[in-house]
């Protein structure tokens, strides 16, 4: 069951790398991001909210696991949150690269409440929530940005 808890927690052993590894975490985003984007609403929010559940599960158990609640080697809560930045989009590059991208900023950055759930729920639950606050932020400059850079790009 170890096993289990440190693959899933670490995005299949991205969270492993030895430098950035919440970017490297993100890039599971992208793959699960053409996945889903073919889904109705309904099945991408219940299919996320299974993820959810899951990495509240799998992040605090990997905290246990490693002794520290929020170890760099866990990364699913990165998945998690990249997938609320580009939730209900359809798929394309230029929307998976700028969601990325954008996702990694608030993510960083972690401005309230992210920074609140990053600092005060020390537990899976935090680990997590701060991701998808992060998240949101994302999405909402994603679908800020997306319509004059796509008039820019020509499509």
């Amino acid at each position: 069951m170890k096993r289990f808890i440190l693959f899933l927690s670490s995005n299949a052993g991205l969270g492993y790398a030895p430098v950035a590894s919440g970017t490297f975490g993100t890039l599971a985003g992208i793959p699960v991001f053409y996945l889903l984007s073919g889904f109705p609403p309904l099945l991408y929010l219940l299919t996320w909210l299974a993820l959810l559940f899951l990495s509240f599960w799998a992040a605090g158990a990997a905290g246990k696991i490693y002794g520290v609640v929020d170890d760099g080697r866990i990364v699913i809560d990165e998945l998690v949150g990249y997938l609320v930045t580009v939730a209900f989009l359809p798929f394309s590059w230029s929307t998976a690269l700028l969601g990325f991208l954008l996702f990694r900023v608030f993510d960083i950055l972690k401005p309230p409440p992210a920074s609140w759930f990053d600092q005060k729920l020390k537990n899976g639950y935090g680990v997590v929530l701060d991701d998808v606050v992060a998240g949101l932020y994302g999405a909402v400059a994603l679908r800020l940005l997306l319509p004059p850079l796509t008039a820019l790009w020509g499509g």
